[in-house]
């Protein structure tokens, strides 16, 4: 399992653990599974998908910000007035 944090400047949107996170990073979209090598990524717009334990995926529209992964901590931070919750 992954520790997976979503955060904008002023509110925490989603925090838990996952099996997997998709990113709209700026070279395409990103798949980070447990074990992935460190990496700090620009992200354009688009969705962040989160697959928690539950397995209920979670969707984040997202316009700007940037996603970290180290030790299977995943943290993406977005700009507060572009991360709009869509399910």
């Amino acid at each position: 399992m992954m520790k997976v944090e979503v955060v904008s400047t002023d509110a925490s949107l989603w925090s838990g653990e996952a099996t997997s996170v998709v990113v709209p990073a700026a070279g395409g979209d990103m798949g980070i599974l447990t074990g992935r090598q460190p990496v700090l990524a620009v992200l354009r717009p688009g969705k962040v998908r989160i697959t928690p334990s539950s397995g209920q995926v979670v969707t984040l529209d997202v316009h700007e910000g940037f996603v970290s992964v180290d030790e299977d901590i995943v943290t993406v931070v977005v700009d507060n007035s572009a991360a709009d919750r869509a399910s």
